[in-house]
Formats: structure tokens, C-alpha cells, sequence
């Protein structure tokens, strides 16, 4: 019964990848306002949930050690977005065409992790699989809307663009799979630390910079949404858990 509450986290998490579809439906400058919102709330979420989630379940096992993880998975991910540049090419001057195949190559990496991470969490509690898969979702939506846009600028068919996105999008459940059937109980409690890192630099990397290249109201508006994910995340861990 635990494994298909883990294959169901993980096709519904891939099944995010086709997001992109929908931008294909709104205006621009409504596109532009969703898109804001939602980097705010999942900036928000995914500090909140790396803190009182993540790290704070670790810790009840790994005790202070939880924190070198925690360091150890920001730098990870801070190594792998340089290795794999995952980070979005906004020069106009950079090989747009090669950098399409090396970010869906980074995407891939990135997945796997995720599925890993969605896997070693449902073997904790469902409460806490629900709640990382939640995470995980919030974080990939921004994200894989950005994906599809750069593949598109990058001469690909909108149609291919949505299919690519989709197929590295499943090696979620092959990391899920993975660590289901081979894990030992200290090594779930060092990989939600780890994980901790990793959203922290997402957060904090990725995200939160991108809320400070609006301006007036709509710079407030962020500011809000922001407070809301971690609100909500705070709401999960006082009456969910």
C-alpha cells in the first residue's frame, strides 16, 4: 500500500512537467502575475518546510549532525547548478541550442533527487510523504514553466518542448523506487537533511531574487504571498502532525 502511495506522489509530481501547456492559455501580463505569485509561495514554502519540516524531523535523529547535512546539501546543489548550469541563460550572447539538451539534462538530475527525497519521506510517515511531495510540487511548478519557456526560445516545437519536459520529468519515480526498496532508517534521516540544504538554496538562490525585479505594489504582493507559504507550512507542522 506504501508504494503506491509513493508511485501516485511521483506520477502526479511528473505530471507537473505539463504545466507548461497552460501558459499557452493566458495573456502575457496575466502569465507574468501568476507566475510572481507563485515564486513568492513557493519561496516561502520551501524555507518553511526545509526548517520546520525537513531539518526538524532529521534532527530528532541525527541530533546537531543534522546541520552538516544541511550544509552539505546547499553546496551540493549550489555545485550542481554550476556543473549543469541550471540556472535559466538570460545573455542573449549564450549557445541557446546547446543549452536546451544541458538543461534538460540538469532537470533530469534534479528530478531524480526529488523522487528520492519523495520516497524516503513516505517511509517516514504518510503525513510526512504528503507534505514533501507538496514541497516538491510547489518548487517544480516555477520552475518547469521556466524549462518549457527556454526550450521553446531555444527553436523547439511547443509539443516537443511539453513531451521532453514530461519524459525527464519521470525519473522522479525512478529515484522514488530506488531508495524504497534499498534504504536503511539512518540513511532516510541523512537524506531529509540533505534535502533541507537543497530547498534552502532553491529558496534562497533561485527564487527570492527573482521577487526583487518588481516594483510598487506588486513588490508588497510577493512580500505577502511569501509569508503565506511559510504560514502555511508553519499551519501543517502545529495541527497536521
Amino acid at each position: 500500500m506504501l508504494l503506491l502511495y509513493v508511485l501516485a506522489a511521483t506520477i502526479l509530481n511528473s505530471l507537473v512537467a505539463l504545466i507548461g501547456a497552460f501558459s499557452l492559455l493566458l495573456r502575457r501580463n496575466v502569465f507574468d502575475k501568476f507566475i510572481f505569485s507563485m515564486i513568492a509561495f513557493a519561496s516561502g514554502a520551501l524555507l518553511a518546510g526545509a526548517f520546520f519540516h525537513l531539518l526538524a524531523e532529521s534532527m530528532e535523529q541525527l541530533n546537531s549532525n543534522a546541520f552538516y547535512l544541511l550544509m552539505l546539501g546547499f553546496i551540493f546543489f549550489f555545485f550542481l547548478e554550476k556543473i549543469l548550469r541550471w540556472r535559466h541563460c538570460h545573455n542573449v550572447k549564450c549557445k541557446i541550442h546547446a543549452f536546451t539538451y544541458l538543461s534538460l539534462l540538469g532537470d533530469a538530475v534534479h528530478n531524480f533527487i526529488d523522487g528520492v527525497v519523495i520516497g524516503a519521506s513516505f517511509l517516514v510517515s504518510l503525513h510526512f510523504g504528503f507534505i514533501t511531495t507538496l514541497l516538491i510540487i510547489l518548487h517544480e511548478i516555477p520552475q518547469e514553466l521556466g524549462d518549457f519557456a527556454v526550450l521553446v526560445y531555444g527553436g523547439w516545437k511547443k509539443h516537443k518542448a511539453l513531451l521532453a519536459n514530461f519524459l525527464v520529468q519521470l525519473t522522479c519515480i525512478v529515484g522514488a523506487l530506488i531508495v524504497f526498496f534499498v534504504h536503511t532508517t539512518t540513511f532516510i534521516y541523512v537524506l531529509l537533511a540533505f534535502s533541507a540544504g537543497g530547498f534552502l538554496y532553491i529558496a534562497s538562490s533561485d527564487l527570492i531574487p527573482e521577487l526583487h525585479k518588481q516594483e510598487g505594489i506588486r513588490t508588497w504582493l510577493s512580500f505577502l504571498w511569501f509569508l503565506f507559504g511559510i504560514a502555511l507550512l508553519l499551519c501543517f507542522k502545529l495541527f497536521l502532525h
